[in-house]
């Protein structure tokens, strides 16, 4: 196919007459779709509707009953399946609540108001405090940081992992520069999978700030999308031997794994971290939902159980980012307007389409009725300086709404882009 960016003036203006058209018949169609949260199908959630019949026991193996106050750092049996799946040691794992989102919240406030066992002073007494973000990112991570007032700085996210040099320069001689947002594996939302070699260097760097953290949120740890299941990079295994048993802590959860609004999540770090996470956690809780923890733990019987249950997501959704992919590739392939990736885990798909295009991408789709995310949400403050990026999100909607919307989605984008070059 010809590249749009090359036609002539009066080709241009005969592909938009008949693209307007297209998009006229979209438009009639009264759809009504949704494509802007990485949530759950009920067909996943009604995988795990046999926790609604557990626990059967109210005691955890070592006899200590769960309905009771205690245990802050979580059931041992919940820990050792978390350590399994992230490869770390069961000592180094707090199992919470519901949420890690919660506790990356709990972690930033309490190194704003406390600082961590090797801050000098409370990151609040600093008079700015950053944090690096890779671009494109998770929404959520900017928004939390936006919300505390922290100052975002942004470094490429290539196919492994952040651009490891432009991290270095922003750490290495600012000591406002505090943290560092990574989504490792398959991560929100190109699919990027950080590899074992950056990984090594961001934990062995140097930094000007003595308590540098790598908020290492492994959200994605076990959803794959195909046969090859991608296992993340030993993060505190490689700080630990950097000198740096500090720098990282490592959240997850099951909350795409089970039910959304009542998994279980996890927190893994070095002794040090714990401690001072438990320390900050005893003044705020008396012990997390063991009930909760025990009914998974006789769900999945073990982590092995997990990667099972996984294999069934991946029935579900893997057909739908295929349906992604047909429809953008059937539409948009050789035209030179729009480039996505092609993630094999995780819940997104990264589509980068005519620069300045965008916003207008996501204004015909939302009057032809498909809700996308907002254009720009992947960056910090929802600005992306080049007006190109759009979060697709195929798993909440059902295969043949997914193939529906994503067929209009591939209009809009042509759509836009012909406008674009016709007026330009």
């Amino acid at each position: 196919m010809t590249s749009l960016t090359t036609l002539p003036a009066d080709q241009l203006a005969e592909r938009l007459t008949a693209l307007r058209a297209d998009y006229e018949d979209l438009r009639a169609k009264s759809l009504k779709l949704d494509l802007t949260r990485g949530k759950p199908g009920a067909d996943q959630l009604d995988l795990s509707e046999g926790l609604l019949g557990l626990p059967t026991s109210h005691k955890d193996r070592s006899g200590t009953d769960v309905r009771n106050y205690g245990g802050l750092e979580g059931l041992a049996e919940m820990r050792e399946i978390f350590a399994d799946l992230l490869g770390v040691d069961a000592g180094d794992v707090i199992a919470g609540g519901n949420s890690s989102l919660t506790m990356m919240y709990q972690v930033v406030t309490w190194l704003l108001s406390h600082g961590g066992p090797d801050s000098p002073r409370p990151w609040s007494q600093e008079e700015t405090v950053k944090f690096v973000c890779p671009v494109p990112g998770y929404d959520r991570h900017f928004t939390m940081l936006a919300e505390l007032g922290i100052e975002m700085v942004t470094v490429p996210m290539h196919e492994d992992g952040p651009d490891v040099a432009a991290v270095r320069a922003l750490v290495a001689d600012d000591a406002q520069v505090k943290g560092m947002w990574l989504v490792p594996t398959y991560a929100n939302p190109t699919g990027a999978v950080t590899s074992t070699e950056v990984a090594a260097e961001l934990m062995a760097m140097p930094t000007a700030a003595p308590d540098f953290r790598i908020l290492w949120d492994n959200a994605y740890a076990v959803h794959h999308l195909t046969d090859v299941e991608t296992k993340s990079a030993d993060a505190l295994g490689l700080a630990s031997a950097s000198g740096h048993p500090n720098r990282p802590i490592m959240f997850a959860s099951t909350s795409k794994i089970t039910f959304a609004g009542a998994g279980v999540a996890a927190l893994a770090a070095s002794t040090d971290n714990t401690a001072w996470y438990l320390k900050r956690l005893s003044y705020a809780a008396i012990g997390p939902d063991k009930v909760n923890q025990l009914r998974h733990v006789e769900f999945f019987g073990d982590a092995d159980g997990v990667r099972a249950h996984m294999r069934k997501h991946r029935d579900l959704i893997a057909p739908k980012f295929s349906a992604v992919q047909d429809a953008l590739g059937a539409r948009l392939d050789g035209l030179g307007i729009a480039t996505w990736s092609k993630p094999i885990g995780g819940y997104f798909v990264d589509l980068n389409v005519l620069d300045g295009t965008a916003s207008r991408v996501v204004q015909l789709a939302k009057e032809a009725g498909i809700a996308l995310t907002p254009a720009g949400s992947a960056f910090p403050h929802s600005n992306d300086p080049d007006d190109r990026n759009i979060r697709l999100a195929p798993t909440f909607p059902s295969l043949g709404e997914v193939e529906t919307a994503m067929a209009g989605v591939a209009v809009c984008v042509e759509l836009a882009a012909v406008e674009s070059l016709a007026a330009g």
